[in-house]
């Protein structure tokens, strides 16, 4: 019983503290574009899973149903996203990521600047004496156990787009030059 009340505060403390990071380096990174965490989540996961439904949106995004459908909302009204039903299921929204907003996520990617980044300063270290950032495999392992495989699929989909979409170029992220197949 210790033992799991002692972990629990670990990482009730740990997970709070490196959050208010994560958002700090979030809502920097972001801020230009007139977006907000949330929104911006809403973004990535419409631009990951190609015809997301809502309920989808929120349980990769951790976030309510309503929180989804209203950040979206004021996502289509800016013409980033598109609304729609599908012809074989009218129970369910779906939003479809626009080029607009294609545009404006490889935009912000490529304006990523990792030196204003608090969480990747305080890897940093770690990486110069082990040569390579932590894998965070355990926690990988936690959040799986949390939300299941379908939100690691999903995870690890986004992770495998951004080595598809980017090269590295002088030290920047580039949106990647593949060329267009015919299909």
């Amino acid at each position: 019983m210790k033992e799991a009340f002692m972990f629990s505060q670990r990482m009730a403390q740990l997970s709070k503290a490196l959050w208010k990071a994560v958002e700090k380096d979030w809502q920097r990174w972001i801020k230009p574009y007139d977006l907000n965490i949330n929104e911006h989540h809403i973004l990535w996961i419409a631009h990951h899973l190609k015809g997301a439904s809502i309920s989808d949106v929120a349980n990769f995004g951790v976030m309510h149903v309503s929180t989804a459908f209203n950040f979206s909302k004021k996502l289509e009204e800016r013409g980033l996203l598109t609304f729609s039903k599908k012809e074989d299921d009218k129970r369910n929204t779906y939003i479809e990521i626009t080029p607009a907003g294609d545009d404006l996520i490889f935009d912000l990617m490529e304006q990523y600047n990792p030196e204003s980044n608090l969480v990747f300063s305080g890897s940093e270290p770690l990486r110069e004496v082990f040569g390579k950032f932590p894998d965070l495999a355990e926690l990988m392992t936690i959040i799986k156990n949390i939300y299941g495989d379908d939100f690691m699929d999903i995870f690890e989909t986004s992770i495998h787009n951004i080595e598809r979409d980017f090269d590295e170029e002088n030290g920047e992220l580039k949106r990647a030059e593949r060329p267009q197949t015919s299909g």
